[in-house]
């Protein structure tokens, strides 16, 4: 028994063995509440007290909803950023209307070297006239 400074009894905090810890975990992937006589039975078969269970099990559905919150967090910034690129996305398909449309017949070859350089690195490399004198 530990007293403290005023000579009352200090509380410790119990230590559970492996197994104890590995028992409570098995538990709780089943269930995350126990009803009193679960509660009885796993104190029992563990050597622990129907309080420890108790508490043990508050502290776990603590731990857990926080991980699960973090992850639900996490998961909502990914799609909010996936939404936002495929926003973006669309919105310069919005602004370029004349590349999605089919072509022209009557388009002037210009116009038409300045939608494939907006949209190809380098300007598209192809030829839309063979050079003069070569045939195609």
């Amino acid at each position: 028994i530990l007293l403290d400074k005023d000579g009352k009894r200090k509380h410790t905090r119990p230590t559970f063995s492996g197994q104890q810890i590995f028992a409570l975990e098995k538990t709780f992937e089943q269930t995350k509440y126990l009803a009193g006589p679960e509660r009885a039975r796993l104190a029992y078969s563990l050597g622990m007290t129907e309080s420890q269970v108790k508490v043990w099990f508050q502290n776990r559905r603590t731990k857990w909803r926080k991980k699960h919150a973090a992850e639900m967090a996490t998961a909502k910034k990914k799609q909010d950023s996936e939404t936002e690129r495929l926003k973006g996305a669309s919105e310069n398909e919005e602004e370029d209307d004349d590349y999605n449309k089919p072509l022209d017949p009557n388009s002037d070859d210009e116009k038409i070297t300045q939608l494939l350089k907006k949209h190809k690195p380098g300007g598209g490399g192809l030829l839309l006239h063979p050079p003069e004198g070569e045939t195609s």
